[in-house]
Parts: structure tokens; sequence; C-alpha cells
């Protein structure tokens, strides 16, 4: 089911899949789905959950996996891609296309006031928290901490967001 709130602007350009077994996409108001955005369902039976005054650029590619939940007031740059979902492996003895996916990692959750630079991946089990910065080209999984500035493969802390008034 794709819930699109009637502020929201889809480009006519973007592809949003509808999904076969159940899986939910709503955008919030006042968001941006910008044109060759690609939201597909995949690997999992997830929502993907955008909030409100999210702006998700060009090129960018979002699987629904085990579910995305995007807070609000998040920025992400172009190209990134949204993967909250493993393919099993291990059994070398059958292709892995017939091996299914690995258990969830909990997908994926941006907090509010988030900014993810263009070309960054987020994995299966991310949980970047509130007002975090996450530098171009990054790699992302695991717990990040709030109002920190991250950057790299693999991911490292690169500074910490102040508030002018402590300055």
């Amino acid at each position: 089911m794709i819930e699109i709130h009637p502020d929201a602007r889809v480009s006519n350009l973007a592809d949003i899949e509808d999904s076969t077994r159940g899986t939910r996409i709503a955008i919030g108001a006042h968001s941006v789905i910008d044109s060759f955005v690609k939201i597909k369902p995949a690997g999992g039976s997830g929502d993907v959950v955008i909030g409100e005054h999210v702006m998700i650029n060009s090129g960018c590619v979002i699987y629904t996996g085990n579910g995305i939940l995007i807070g609000n007031n998040v920025a992400v740059a172009a190209n990134c891609t949204f993967a909250p979902v493993n393919h099993e492996y291990t059994d070398k003895d059958r292709l892995i296309r017939e091996q299914g996916f690995r258990a969830s990692k909990g997908g994926i959750v941006i907090e509010d006031d988030v900014w993810i630079g263009a070309n960054c991946v987020l994995l299966d089990g991310a949980h970047v928290s509130r007002g975090c910065v996450i530098a171009a080209g990054s790699l992302v999984r695991g717990q990040l901490e709030p109002y920190t500035v991250y950057a790299g493969n693999p991911l490292r802390t690169v500074s910490r967001r102040v508030s002018k008034k402590q300055a």
C-alpha cells in the first residue's frame, strides 16, 4: 500500500513500486521525492515510513527489506542506497539466490534532523541518531551517536555538532 500525503511532492520520474506482500510505503507532509528515486519492496515485508519535511534527492534506491523509518527534517543527497536486508549465502552447495535472506538486524532507522551526503550506503541494522551528519561516500551500519559527524568506510567520528549558545 502506498500512502502519499497530499502536501508531499513526488516527481513523476520517481519509481515507487507497490508491494505484493503488504508492505506499506508512507510519505509524510511536505516531503519531496526527487526524480529517479526508486523505492522497491524487496527482501522482506518491512514498511518504509518517511516523515515530514524530508528531501530524498535524485538517484537514491530504497529497498523495503526489514523496514525503514525516516524521521522529520531529514536531507538525503543524491545516489544513496538504503538496503535493510541481507542475502543468505553460507551454503556453498546452493545458489545464493536460492538461499533466501538472513534474519533482520532491525531494519534502518533515521531519526530527526539528519543529513546524509551523496553516495552513502546504509545497511540493515543502521540506526542514525538525531542530528547526525554522514559525509558523502560513507558506509553506515550499527548505532550512531546523536549530533555526531561521521565519514568513511569504515565509518569514523569526524566531529560533533555543538550549540552556538554553548560555543
